[in-house]
């Protein structure tokens, strides 16, 4: 029986004839061969390749969020592929090392050659921060970068700001969670009560153990300032205060969606849904982590001097660490939780619901 494809050649599968003759160093163009230079564009063309991948992965994460209704299968698809950009995100980590064993000199050898290109023109880079998240109201400004767009990358962008994100889709989801209210039951005083014997328990020990006076009253200070944190989950205002604020940004419904998510996480179909936060939450600080190392060999190469791109170089990456955090709000919900000891216990019905419980026909 023959085969229902036509043979293929491993080379003309991959296009290698025009992935291998994609290498033009500007410093041989013009007559000034830079050995480095190789590195230097063979590092950012696999880097480019990375996030058509990252891309792929998030787009396909995106479309199963668009649904009004999450299947639970999708949300274990979305974990397996959102933990494959997480391996890429440690892969292009990495790679900065390989970049690293080019020296400044050698990269002073060919780098006047290629102004005023930067990265900063990265526009699957810019993709990926769009489709992730990214609040336009956080981004560190680099206009000079944004105006050597051409006309079809502007426009591939401004659909992406006009789609709604994977922040929006996952807090739309997190606000469906059916098990906010339950009927009969106050969940969250029950909470709330365990809360304030916990910060209760936590100021006697700071009082009986706290060491010198100026010791006790700086935790205890402290001990304010995590009690006066609780209170955005408990009053609406108070919430609505910190994200005008921009101390918070997911809505309270989705913020106390996924403290439950996280607080009763053993619970089996709960389990899941935890691991899909998280994983959002490894997303973001891989790209920290990335944006951190990146400015550190920046000004291991260059200095103080400005990037070829016109931005301040160093400190513009440093500048984004923090305020280009997407997932910020997951990442804080550790403040908010108690030991399993202090949990309020769940209704039998409600943990029956939470154990895929079926009742028998």
């Amino acid at each position: 029986m023959s085969k229902p494809h036509p043979p293929i050649v491993y080379g003309e599968y991959l296009r290698l004839d025009l992935l291998l003759a994609s290498q033009s160093p500007k410093s041989v163009e013009y007559g000034q061969p830079a050995h480095d230079e190789m590195l230097f564009i063979v590092v950012h063309q696999a880097y480019e390749l990375w996030f058509k991948q990252i891309l792929h992965e998030l787009s396909s994460v995106m479309a199963l969020f668009r649904a009004d209704s999450v299947d639970e299968r999708s949300i274990g698809v979305a974990v397996s592929r959102l933990a494959r950009v997480v391996e890429i995100l440690k892969l292009l980590t990495d790679q900065l090392r390989v970049l690293e064993t080019m020296t400044p000199l050698d990269f002073l050898d060919f780098r006047d050659m290629l102004v005023p290109a930067s990265g900063f023109e990265s526009v699957q880079f810019r993709l990926i921060e769009r489709k992730l998240g990214l609040n336009p109201a956080a981004r560190v400004p680099l206009e000079r970068a944004e105006a050597r767009r051409t006309a079809a990358d502007a426009k591939l962008l401004a659909e992406a700001e006009g789609e709604s994100s994977l922040f929006v889709l996952v807090e739309r989801w997190l606000e469906r969670t059916p098990f906010l209210e339950l009927p009969g039951y106050q969940f969250w005083q029950s909470y709330r009560d365990a809360v304030d014997r916990m910060l209760e328990t936590d100021r006697r020990t700071i009082e009986e153990t706290g060491g010198t006076p100026e010791a006790r009253a700086a935790q205890l200070t402290e001990l304010d300032v995590t009690r006066a944190s609780f209170d955005g989950l408990f009053d609406e205002s108070v919430h609505a205060r910190l994200v005008a604020e921009g101390r918070r940004r997911m809505s309270l419904r989705a913020t106390l969606a996924a403290l439950l998510i996280h607080l009763y996480r053993d619970q089996p179909i709960l389990h899941v849904p935890f691991r899909f936060l998280t994983t959002l939450v490894e997303i973001d600080e891989l790209l920290a982590t990335w944006r951190y190392r990146h400015a550190q060999m920046v000004h291991r190469m260059i200095g103080s001097k400005i990037g070829t791109g016109g931005s301040s170089g160093h400190r513009y990456l440093l500048s984004t660490v923090e305020r280009h955090r997407v997932f910020a709000d997951l990442d804080n919900l550790s403040t908010f939780l108690i030991s399993r000891r202090a949990l309020p216990a769940l209704p039998a019905d409600v943990e029956r619901r939470l154990g895929f419980y079926y009742p028998r026909d």
